[in-house]
């Protein structure tokens, strides 16, 4: 599709090959974005040895390199790989094998007919599934479990509410989890009716569920590492954060890149256990060209769907509740002082107002102006505005995921009000705070194209073309700022900038041919942009042989 014929090329330049600098691979023709810091744009690029060696015009390159092959870009646009700076990478992966997919359901019997679908398809223990939203529905109080307990009276039921922070169970499973009308769980809600549970457990009481739900195979694991790989390498990312795991799964990782099975590269961050204390944080951080572990990942809130993200006034559609403090004050705070210590990152979710202000305490309790910690608040939707700067006094980095905006734009306001509103999903001002800032999708909760967060940050609209203006477009990236965002900026906040991110000489040769050009095409256009090839150290990893 791409390659240049030899004999072209020997038409083209009759100079002898005999001094050339040998390479593995030329691309030729095409419109390379670098994004080294003047944002150049080259015509080639010469891979050796799975890096970059030089890139420049076409002729000049073709003069003074020789390859093993040579691919004609025919104009088309590459960009170094995409990452994704904030996903659930193994989630997505033990999706694939063992959820029921049940995001765009449109009511409960929707999601009762993808049930049984799915268990036809694949019995199990459990019935588990993830991504319904109520917001989407035309009733769209939280459901119960009435209807759960008719379709399955005795298998026991989960269901994972799209943003994470919430879960629908059956009587089933509350019986084996021992949930009853006086259960409390700090940190979360079981919410009754008539004072008994409805099924909806939220945040933190979700445990008692999750604490007895089989645990996914080991055996497994790998496989489900490789379906989540093949579903990213699909969309050109070439490298993830995975935003929170446990020692068992990083063991994983490590062995299948260190062994060639897993080629994506990872930025691992560690749930904060005693466990991946002992293994990992108090030995170093540790990092190769594929993996880095250095970072520990906790939550200040829950989500704003759910009504568990942390406000400072009570919400304005439920005005008996400011949401919930998933982990307190005083353990950011001591996890705060472990990964300082340490010299490690520490990268705590937080969305609302209040959830954001506990994690700027506790990270002022330790850094001070000027540093280059990188310790991140995940989502940073809320943010007082009279906190916007203290991002840039502390050196904190935002982290955010444009498609959360353009997903919650429709509801958005009736949990907030007319004045916090304006104060949300403001991507423009808070990356003004550092002059940089990562992009992500957190997927499986987003979709894993990276092509829609460029379109939400850029457009701020969704696929169905809503709102006609815009959301909040005071707010919106550029086109360059939101590339920057999910290449150069999101290996920076990874601290991987040194290998990855861009394609510079000397870095690794991740990078992506896509369909039409990002920078040029009209906005309405940048959805259906697709990905033609991704390659990982100069190989290609997308589309695979097995899958012509």
């Amino acid at each position: 599709m791409f390659r240049l014929s030899i004999s072209i090329i020997a038409l083209m330049f009759v100079t002898s090959c005999q001094n050339k600098e040998k390479a593995d691979l030329i691309l030729v023709n095409g419109n390379i974005y670098t994004l080294d810091d003047s944002m150049h744009v080259a015509e080639s690029m010469v891979i050796r040895d799975g890096k970059v060696l030089a890139v420049g015009n076409s002729t000049d390159i073709l003069n003074q390199f020789d390859a093993k092959e040579v691919v004609d870009l025919d104009r088309k646009s590459v960009y170094p790989g995409f990452i994704d700076a904030h996903c659930h990478f193994f989630g997505l992966g033990e999706g694939l094998i063992r959820w029921a997919e049940l995001r765009n359901t449109t009511s409960m019997s929707d999601v009762l007919k993808r049930l049984k679908q799915f268990t036809t398809q694949n019995p199990q223990e459990w019935i588990l599934g993830r991504g319904w939203d109520q917001n989407d529905w035309v009733k769209k109080d939280f459901p119960d479990c009435n209807s759960l307990d008719k379709a399955f009276p005795e298998t026991p039921v989960a269901l994972v509410r799209i943003d994470g922070h919430a879960m629908l169970v059956n009587s089933a499973a509350m019986r084996k989890a021992g949930i009853t009308a006086d259960t409390q769980v700090e940190g979360g809600e079981i919410l009754l009716k008539n004072n008994k549970p409805t099924g909806i457990l939220i945040d933190n009481a979700m445990q008692l569920v999750k604490d007895i739900i089989p645990k996914f195979p080991l055996s497994l694991v790998p496989m489900a590492l490789e379906a989540a790989e093949k579903k990213c390498f699909s969309y050109g990312l070439t490298m993830v954060a995975d935003a929170g795991l446990d020692a068992v799964i990083v063991e994983n990782i490590d062995s299948l890149q260190l062994n060639g099975l897993l080629k994506i590269r990872m930025d691992a961050w560690l749930n904060p256990t005693q466990e991946n204390l002992d293994k990992y944080i108090t030995k170093d951080v540790y990092q190769t060209e594929k993996l880095r572990i250095g970072a520990i990942k906790l939550y200040a809130d829950g989500a704003l769907g759910s009504r568990g993200a942390l406000l400072k006034k009570p919400y304005s559609d439920a005005a008996k509740t400011t949401g919930l403090e998933v982990d307190k004050l005083d353990k950011l705070i001591h996890w705060a002082k472990i990964a300082y210590d340490n010299g490690y990152q520490i990268n705590v979710h937080a969305i609302g107002d209040s959830g954001v202000e506990n994690v700027i305490i506790a990270y002022a309790t330790f850094l001070k102006s000027g540093n280059d910690r990188r310790w991140r608040i995940e989502h940073a939707q809320i943010v007082d505005s009279s906190e916007m700067k203290l991002f840039g006094k502390y050196s904190i980095i935002p982290s955010v995921q444009p498609t959360h905006a353009t997903s919650d734009m429709y509801w958005a306001e009736h949990r907030l009000g007319n004045n916090r509103i304006k104060n949300s999903y403001a991507y423009a001002e808070l990356l003004v705070q550092n002059n940089w800032m990562p992009l992500g999708t957190d997927f499986p909760i987003e979709e894993v194209n990276p092509i829609l967060t460029f379109y939400a940050a850029v457009v701020r609209k969704d696929l169905k073309n809503f709102p006609s203006n815009g959301f909040q477009t005071e707010n919106a990236l550029t086109r360059e700022q939101a590339l920057r965002g999910m290449t150069i900026w999101a290996s920076k906040a990874s601290f991987m900038e040194k290998i990855n991110g861009s394609l510079e000489k000397g870095k690794v040769a991740d990078f992506v041919i896509l369909s039409g050009d990002l920078m040029t095409v009209k906005e309405k256009d940048i959805p259906r942009i697709k990905v033609l090839a991704t390659f990982i150290d100069g190989q290609k990893v997308y589309p695979s042989e097995s899958s012509r």
